[in-house]
């Protein structure tokens, strides 16, 4: 499985901080076998969310791509907007799922906006801004990822298969 990765911060696009999610998330990927071809930091403008999600799901180079930040309610906050208005179709389950298993370890999981959804053949999933977040997120909805990616690339294996534990 070939994967990007998307950081999303006005700090971290200037250099005034650096980026701990996108690192994070590229480690946590890589021990589980998934290639991380590519990692950028933009800005939280949802233009330039939206043109990067387009540019790299129809290059046909990713199966997978995970964004890093911008899923809360501060006015800055956009990745949901910006990922609804290019993919081809949700998938409510992510999102629901992560908010869930969220909700066991902070109150604040409720007010998480992260959404889920596939343009073409790549699965894009949007992920918290902080390292430990994102991660654990990631973790929440891993063992659906691989089945997706591969429904994506036309496998003709049954979905009732049980996902292992």
């Amino acid at each position: 499985m070939k994967a990007a990765i998307l950081t999303l911060s006005d700090r971290c696009s200037t250099g005034e901080r650096a980026d701990g999610s996108g690192p994070a998330l590229k480690s946590w990927l890589e021990e589980r076998g998934v290639s991380v071809t590519c990692t950028e930091v933009i800005p939280d403008e949802a233009p330039l969310i939206s043109e990067k999600l387009v540019e790299w799901s129809d290059s046909g180079a990713y199966d997978l791509i995970l964004t890093t930040g911008g899923t809360g309610v501060s006015p800055r906050d956009v990745t949901p907007e910006a990922t609804e208005r290019v993919v081809d179709r949700l998938l409510p389950g992510f999102g629901e799922v992560m908010r869930m298993e969220s909700l066991k370890k902070t109150p604040h999981a409720i007010i998480s906006r992260a959404v889920a959804g596939i343009r073409k053949n790549t699965l894009i999933i949007n992920l918290p801004g902080s390292p430990k977040g994102a991660t654990e997120n990631i973790g929440f909805v891993w063992a659906a990822v691989p089945h997706t990616v591969a429904k994506l690339q036309g496998d003709p294996e049954e979905c009732g298969t049980p996902m292992p534990s």
